[in-house]
């Protein structure tokens, strides 16, 4: 089988840029969000400390689902499972001494992004940044939380909407930020195969460019700022190719479909983040070899950039030891074992070349399959991916429990254990504080203001413009995520997924 063009040569399969590692490391980037917007402050710096290298906002569920923290739709989960951010004052307290003209952050928010988005560029204004300066990513993949996570909020079209006018808006105003991040990731995590990571991403990722061009954009204007988001998994090798995989066909499939001056247009960037369903609970370290293992397949199938998951992630959210261990675990692949002085090493060997091969032309099925019920949201709306994801998420659990797949500590090498430690513990006053604020937010706000520019947000709704700027002004107001998401639900309206996601 022939060796595929090097490094930074289209195809890509070997590598977006020529030297990789060679002239820049990976962007390290741990994921970090809990309690309030002061301890997770507390835990960025932290993490800076220590030599990371880009922030990684994890926001809580109320705030995905567009709730404020004293809604009572949001009992119980304030601050469990990543920050609560209900107020312009929450982002500025989430930043306090960090500079944002001087940091990327990456922020998974999807179905409100476009106000999270808003009030960070807010922010990153009153600290004197210029809007062009500031650098990161806002996930904005609203198309894979109907298949795989289901935390979005409006029907299909209306998100496929506020997605554009975020990469609309970034195009114009924030050329350094990717305004999307295609997520495979939590495909693989509800179940799906290594290809179908691959195809249905891609899949997704073609629905938001041909809703872009539906508004009147420019390909080379916004197409290579779209960033991608994939797991890694157990399967070493399989990993590796999978990756060479995605990029090899991303740029096959821009190449047949679109005409484009840019080659970046067709040049797969992604972040990696290895895969917290292979976590255990058992015998929780040896999470840490899984994570390394892991890291090392992103590294060496080419990851822009990387998040490594902490040894109790199976027991909790991640403490600061076990956060640092996971940091410094890319931190030793990096500059201690030779690796990034090379590119590709794996490339051209018939095993690699030969899975990479077999990837792509699995994960092409995929996109052909979905293309054949109408694109992406087309099939979204019958449920296609879920049943693709569920099938495959029935046949890997059949396969664990009948032992066809061997865990350490959970179907091999079992031993009894005690008490399980536990992960990042939640502290109940800190919720208690994140309520109070936000009562004190509304009573020292003013309240005429904000009552003007949800109004005036209510009808850009109506008049069907790019609604960044109004969310903009709202934040400003000091409206709240629940009262903007608010606005939009009366506007744009809510969605049940066929069976219930």
């Amino acid at each position: 089988m022939d060796t595929p063009p090097p490094a930074g040569k289209p195809p890509f399969t070997r590598g977006i840029h020529e030297g990789m590692y060679r002239d820049r490391i990976w962007t390290m980037r741990q994921y970090a969000g809990f309690s309030d917007p002061e301890s997770t402050n507390e835990r960025f710096k932290s993490l800076l400390k220590s030599g990371q290298s880009g922030l990684s906002v994890a926001f809580d569920l109320p705030t995905q689902l567009g709730y404020d923290s004293d809604d009572d739709q949001s009992i119980g989960e304030v601050g469990r499972v990543g920050v609560p951010i209900d107020s312009i004052s929450d982002m500025r307290s989430l930043f306090e001494g960090i500079e944002l003209s001087n940091v990327s952050t990456s922020m998974t928010i999807n179905a409100p992004a476009a106000v999270l988005l808003a009030m960070y560029s807010v922010v990153a204004e009153e600290q004197g940044a210029e809007l062009s300066q500031i650098s990161g990513t806002v996930q904005n993949d609203v198309l894979k939380e109907y298949m795989a996570r289901g935390l979005h909020i409006h029907p299909p079209e209306e998100s496929m909407r506020l997605a554009v006018d975020i990469i609309e808006w970034c195009s114009e105003h924030t050329p350094k930020w990717n305004p999307i991040s295609v997520s495979g990731y939590h495909i693989r995590e509800a179940g799906s195969s290594a290809a179908q990571e691959v195809g249905l991403t891609i899949s997704n990722a073609l629905a938001y460019i041909e809703a872009a061009r539906e508004r009147g954009l420019n390909l080379d204007t916004f197409a290579p700022r779209i960033s991608f988001f994939f797991g890694c998994h157990r399967d070493f090798l399989e990993e590796i190719c999978k990756f060479r995989a995605a990029r090899t066909l991303w740029y096959q499939i821009m190449n047949e479909r679109y005409d484009f001056e840019d080659v970046r247009c067709g040049r797969m960037r992604f972040h990696t983040q290895t895969a917290g369903v292979t976590l255990t609970a058992q015998q929780s370290t040896n999470n840490i070899v899984r994570v390394a293992y892991q890291a090392l397949a992103s590294v060496l199938g080419g990851t822009q950039s990387l998040h490594t998951n902490g040894y109790d992630e199976a027991l909790g959210l991640p403490t600061e030891e076990s956060a640092k261990v996971a940091l410094r675990t890319q931190q030793i692949i990096a500059h201690e074992i030779g690796l990034v002085d090379y590119v590709d090493p794996l490339g051209g060997a018939p095993l690699i070349e030969d899975m990479t091969s077999k990837i792509i032309s699995e994960a092409r099925k995929v996109v052909e399959s979905i293309d054949n019920h109408g694109g992406s949201v087309e099939a979204v709306k019958a449920g296609i991916q879920s049943k693709l994801i569920h099938e495959s998420a029935w046949i890997q659990q059949n396969e664990l429990e009948d032992d066809l797949q061997r865990v350490i500590g959970v179907n091999l090498h079992v031993e009894r254990e005690g008490k399980y430690p536990a992960g990042q513990v939640i502290n109940d006053e800190a919720i208690e504080r994140q309520i109070s604020k936000l009562t004190r937010h509304r009573n020292t706000r003013d309240n005429k203001n904000v009552k003007q520019a949800l109004e005036a947000l209510s009808i850009a709704i109506s008049a069907d413009v790019n609604l960044i700027d109004p969310i903009r002004v709202a934040c400003k107001s000091g409206a709240t995520v629940g009262e903007i998401c608010g606005i939009l639900r009366e506007g744009l309206g809510t969605w049940t997924a066929p069976g219930g996601i």
